[in-house]
């Protein structure tokens, strides 16, 4: 898929383009790192570690040649931060950031004006005192020294996105994760609709914290094994947990993957409710699309996909063209439910 402008990564490598800060010859940390022009000029490549949990970023960033990991935890004396929209999580990313920077080290972060910049600062301010700032790119980036930290307060906002028991207990989830405290709509009118007779091999494409799994594995005693594949860590990690009650009677892989990159085996069946926006929260109906296309690849002949979606969502011409059938099983609340069969 083509590259997409990234204005909050570009406003992070301000303060480094006008020389108002200078690059640590010891190296740096970049935390949710994302690939981007911006980076590539201003951020050497053997001086900087990336860190990040969504597979499509952290793909994008092996290809691009820099060093990334999923997690750590060393410390480093300048530590690069994207803290996303949702506050919790966004807290607990800028307590993490502080303790991974060394004693009189520097942090930097940026947030889109339309996705919290101005909380985001303050949470920064509250946890590191006061900022330097620069807007541009209808973003801010603010940055600060260790020495005026707030050690206890980020020791306490450190845990916030920690995994924790949700909807009485019976599932764990973690703020940050989509749909992260409920059930979402849509799964939930496709774990509705799917029928007991699914067999043999699946898989859940874009999983999330693992309901619509459970739901097929509760449901369809004939399911011998599941693929639960999510880009996400940080909810495939949930997956894992939710989806051990089923672990004795079925062959369950949990995939850390890109489904957009395709898939690595073949299925008697697949289940999805796939993304159709970015990482970022821009509307991508491309990457639907992609999981239609990666799911029309991977079945065997005769396989099924159960698909939700968006009802205004243009799926139809690639149900159209990668499948031998395709029906439209229900619609509610916005949402479609469809079943496609790949030909024999």
């Amino acid at each position: 898929m083509a590259a997409m402008s990234d204005p909050a990564l570009d406003a992070l490598m301000l303060p480094f383009a006008d020389r108002r800060l200078a690059w640590p010859g010891a190296g740096a940390l970049f935390l949710r790192a994302r690939e981007g022009a911006a980076l590539h000029a201003h951020a050497p490549r053997a001086a900087l570690v990336c860190e990040q949990s969504f597979r499509p970023e952290y793909d994008a960033l092996q290809r691009a040649g820099f060093s990334v990991r999923a997690d750590g935890d060393d410390a480093f004396p300048l530590v690069l931060v994207l803290p996303p929209r949702q506050r919790d999580e966004a807290r607990a990313l800028l307590a993490e950031a502080l303790a991974r920077t060394s004693p009189g080290g520097t942090v930097v972060a940026s947030m889109p004006n339309d996705a919290g910049a101005r909380s985001g600062q303050a949470d920064f301010e509250a946890q590191l005192g006061p900022a330097s700032v620069l807007s541009k790119h209808k973003c801010r980036v603010f940055w600060a020294t260790t020495a005026g930290a707030d050690a206890g307060l980020a020791a306490d906002w450190r845990a916030l996105d920690a995994p924790r028991p949700i909807l009485d207990g019976r599932w764990t989830s973690r703020p940050g994760v989509f749909a992260w405290d409920r059930i979402d709509p849509a799964s939930a009118l496709l774990a509705a609709q799917l029928p007991a007779t699914l067999s043999g091999h699946g898989a859940d494409l874009g999983a999330g914290w693992g309901f619509l799994s459970d739901q097929v594995l509760s449901r369809c005693p004939a399911v011998t094994a599941l693929d639960v594949v999510e880009a996400e860590r940080r909810a495939l990690d949930c997956a894992h947990v939710n989806l051990q009650a089923h672990a004795e009677r079925v062959a369950l892989d949990f995939l850390w993957h890109d489904v957009t990159a395709g898939l690595p085996a073949r299925y008697d069946f697949i289940v999805t409710n796939p993304p159709f926006h970015a990482l970022r929260g821009e509307p991508r109906p491309e990457l639907g699309r992609a999981f239609i296309a990666a799911a029309a690849d991977a079945l065997r002949p005769g396989g099924a996909l159960w698909l939700v979606a968006n009802r205004q969502l243009p799926y139809e011409e690639m149900f159209d063209a990668r499948f031998a059938s395709a029906r439209l099983v229900a619609q509610q609340g916005g949402f479609k439910v469809v079943e496609a069969v790949r030909g024999r």
